[in-house]
């Protein structure tokens, strides 16, 4: 993997991020504060693709879903269908490792109020669709949320008409399948909007997909 086509851990070029990273590094200067990496395995055929980085989670640890709420039940799935070592992600030093999978965002840095604008997605975009293209053939592509839903199809070029976000929905996307869920955020699971169960099920179906 070419870790510059797919992250640039100087980037500086969504000027409203940029600003806001700097505001908040002001206000915590032991946060992270900087474009959040991809974390995991290079050679991966299992990507979990996330909206942006949450301001007390991965904007503070340097890694994708690890020190909020969006990243616990992430994490227990991941550990409980082989794709991680363990059911928690603490820190960005921590013992935990991927297995067959990568965790990214569609947005690499920290959106004020979680809502990143459609411009600052677009610039984002170029890192995904590089990421992408580093899948091998017949790997799984998760999509949390409908946002990063359109972000991948965005990544490939294709029509977004004919690829609708849809929970537990597959679509076949070239050399691999996308699979939507709603986003585990604090949100969603405090509605019920998504419930465990249904994580649980949308893990079990992309355990499917890559084993057959």
């Amino acid at each position: 993997m070419n870790n510059d086509a797919i992250f640039d851990k100087d980037c500086r070029d969504c000027p409203r991020l940029a600003t806001f990273l700097d505001d908040v590094s002001e206000k915590h200067p032991d946060y992270y504060c900087r474009p959040v990496p991809p974390f995991g395995s290079a050679d991966a055929r299992f990507l979990v693709v996330g909206l942006a980085p949450g301001m007390h989670g991965a904007n503070r640890t340097g890694r994708p879903f690890t020190g909020d709420h969006a990243g616990i039940l992430l994490y227990q799935m991941l550990h409980k269908y082989g794709f991680a070592t363990h059911d928690q992600s603490v820190a960005a030093d921590d013992d935990l490792r991927l297995i067959d999978c990568r965790i990214t965002n569609a947005v690499k840095c920290l959106p004020p109020d979680n809502k990143p604008v459609g411009n600052e997605i677009n610039t984002c975009n170029n890192f995904l669709a590089n990421e992408l293209r580093t899948l091998p053939e017949n790997s799984v592509v998760m999509a949390l949320g409908g946002i990063a839903h359109r972000a991948v199809i965005k990544a490939l070029g294709m029509r977004q008409a004919e690829f609708k976000f849809g929970h537990a929905v597959v679509h076949d996307a070239e050399y691999f399948r996308l699979l939507d869920s709603y986003h585990c955020s604090r949100y969603n699971t405090n509605t019920r909007r998504l419930t465990a169960k249904m994580f649980d099920e949308i893990f079990a179906k992309a355990r499917e997909l890559l084993e057959n």
